[in-house]
């Protein structure tokens, strides 16, 4: 009995943390280069010789554990918006930016220029280059080639000023921030000058994340929950029933 209310409560934690992601996927849907977080989960068997003989004590006793979450690298879609400074990344890739916190990384690449010619995010935190240092561009009229790399061009002429720092952060490497679009790099990852991410000047990746499969997605758990919830309440009756009955014959 212990056995199947441990399960029980196991399997409701887990749909609990699964929901909060599913939940915070879909308010990001329309969120510009947001990727979805993903939870994985294994079970674990409450008897730890593994000797359990039926399928009936494999599932009372199996309990669900949130193993790790991770951020999902399906492309989102990339629409032209028209304006200079926006950029779609196509691929894996990040841009780098500096933050209050530290360098963090996103795919959001609605960009512009402050009033010193630091390229920064819509939120104001400059975009770092290959080197890691701020982008800082002279007036002139911007044009972003597929590898990042910004030339200017103005009365003085033409030429390349900087490269975006576009960084591979390896698989599994990219874990969400406090802040939605916004990513660090998990506990054993490492930031990599990434040879095959790309982006297209005057475009932006939409959010990985649709509506309607975000929707469903987050119904389908919550139905879940609601039955481990239901478990426990069945468990908990159970003892209830067994205490009175055992209280009664003292």
């Amino acid at each position: 009995m212990d056995s199947g209310l441990y399960a029980a409560y196991t399997a409701l934690r887990s749909r609990t943390e699964a929901l909060d992601m599913a939940a915070h996927n879909l308010a990001n849907a329309s969120t510009a280069g947001f990727h979805a977080g993903r939870t994985s989960f294994r079970g674990m068997l409450a008897d730890a010789q593994g000797t359990l003989e039926s399928q009936l004590g494999n599932a009372v006793n199996s309990q669900s554990l949130l193993m790790s979450h991770h951020v999902s690298d399906l492309q989102g879609t990339i629409a032209p918006t028209g304006n200079t400074l926006d950029v779609a990344i196509r691929g894996k890739g990040y841009l780098a930016v500096q933050t209050a916190q530290g360098t963090r990384y996103t795919r959001d690449g609605e960009l512009q220029l402050d009033k010193s010619g630091t390229l920064t995010t819509k939120n104001g935190d400059p975009v770092l280059d290959k080197q890691g240092a701020k982008i800082q561009l002279p007036a002139g009229t911007i044009t972003i080639g597929t590898d990042g790399s910004i030339s200017v061009s103005n009365a003085e002429g033409s030429a390349v000023v900087s490269q975006l720092g576009l960084m591979d952060l390896g698989v599994g490497g990219a874990q969400e921030s406090a802040t939605a679009g916004l990513y660090e790099l998990g506990a054993n990852a490492t930031a990599t000058i990434s040879q095959e991410t790309t982006v297209q000047q005057g475009a932006l990746e939409g959010a990985n994340q649709d509506t309607v499969s975000g929707t469903v997605q987050l119904v389908e758990i919550q139905r879940q929950a609601e039955m481990m919830q239901r478990m426990l309440s069945v468990f908990n009756n159970d003892f209830d029933k067994t205490a009175s009955e055992q209280l009664a014959k003292v």
